[in-house]
């Protein structure tokens, strides 16, 4: 167990029960879990996986057995947010299907480590941030990584939900009206502060509200970030994460929401949240090359993308001010939360310039 992750783990309840705030694991049940379910064996090796920030992933491996498991922060947690049985059951559907990992067991139990969660493999490869690994370089390989990035929404829009067993897992009409009206409630429920621009982008949203083509199943958080590329050449993308917003609904969302993150050489950059800058190293597509393939492998126009780019930015400002708020309360001591603040005040300035047609 890292030193990063001691402070989350406890061995037992009791231990859990004497700790000043919950334990993200508790050791004993959750080895008597994986026992039953034959995932590997022996004391865990536990550390943080990945830099997410919302829902908890950590790295959990047992010999010769390499596991993720995902599990809500500590609560409280808003509204339908962090409800990882539902990433667990779409990454089910979905498997044999899209490029999603494999889920192992699930375990709806709270008692068990104190939070619903599931297990899944843990692949090898690449998440594509800041840096490049050197068999990604060149400049043929970063062109790929933005097809294969559109090439792998274009398999996910094209699966279908209903033989997924998925028919019950959202609504296929008003998707994008559903989306204003949660997210405008969930930003009263985060607000720390007034932020006149996000109700001015909220309304913008509604009063130019497009016609949505026929629903497919949305990701919800589709970006570089929550991509793994195998770890060699030629660029490949081998899973998608973080299906925590995945519903039925609009696919043109998931571009715009793409579209939005993927940063070009000549983008201000945005304090905290630029997760993708390595897009603004030469050879990546632009964001025009990506529409355009988009577009070409769905039969879809995009000629609506600025609004669904500023859905996306709006709709990050509301969930990056639910992760101020949980920083300001105490009940995530994640430092890099803290710096939020700032963060969501320019993103909310560009989501409001590309209401107006700027950038």
């Amino acid at each position: 167990m890292t030193a990063a992750a001691a402070d989350d783990v406890v061995r037992t309840h009791a231990d859990a029960r004497q700790s000043e705030r919950p334990p993200l694991l508790v050791l004993e049940p959750l080895l008597a879990f994986l026992d039953e379910h034959g995932l590997g064996t022996g004391e865990p090796h536990v550390e943080p996986l990945g830099d997410g920030h919302s829902n908890v992933t950590l790295a959990v491996t047992r010999g010769a057995t390499r596991l993720v498991l995902r599990r809500p922060p500590r609560p409280p947690w808003p509204p339908s947010a962090h409800d990882v049985l539902r990433e667990a059951r779409v990454l089910q559907a979905l498997h044999g299907r899209a490029r999603v990992p494999r889920v192992l067991a699930v375990c709806d139990d709270d008692a068990v480590i104190g939070a619903p969660f599931y297990v899944m493999e843990r692949l090898d490869g690449h998440v594509l941030t800041s840096a490049l690994p050197p068999a990604l370089a060149p400049a043929a390989e970063r062109r790929r990584v933005g097809e294969e990035l559109v090439d792998a929404l274009v398999e996910l829009h094209a699966v279908d939900w209903r033989a997924t067993g998925l028919e019950r897992f959202g609504r296929p009409t008003g998707y994008l009206e559903r989306q204003l009206h949660r997210f405008r409630g969930l930003w009263e429920h985060n607000r720390t502060r007034e932020l006149p621009a996000v109700e001015r982008v909220a309304d913008w949203l509604a009063a130019h509200l497009p016609d949505s083509p026929e629903a497919t199943l949305v990701h919800g958080d589709y970006r570089l970030g929550n991509a793994l590329f195998a770890a060699d050449a030629p660029a490949r993308l081998a899973a998608v994460f973080d299906w925590e917003l995945s519903t039925i609904g609009d696919p043109r969302a998931d571009l715009g929401y793409l579209c939005a993150l993927w940063v070009e050489p000549a983008d201000p950059r945005i304090a905290f949240f630029e997760v993708g800058s390595v897009t603004r190293q030469a050879g990546f597509a632009s964001r025009a090359e990506l529409i355009d393939r988009y577009e070409e492998g769905t039969g879809r126009t995009m000629s609506d993308i600025e609004w669904y780019e500023a859905l996306a930015l709006w709709k990050a400002v509301v969930f990056m001010e639910g992760n101020y708020r949980r920083s300001l309360s105490g009940d995530d001591d994640d430092p890099f939360l803290a710096g939020f603040g700032e963060g969501v005040v320019e993103l909310a300035e560009r989501a409001e310039a590309l209401t107006r047609g700027a950038r």
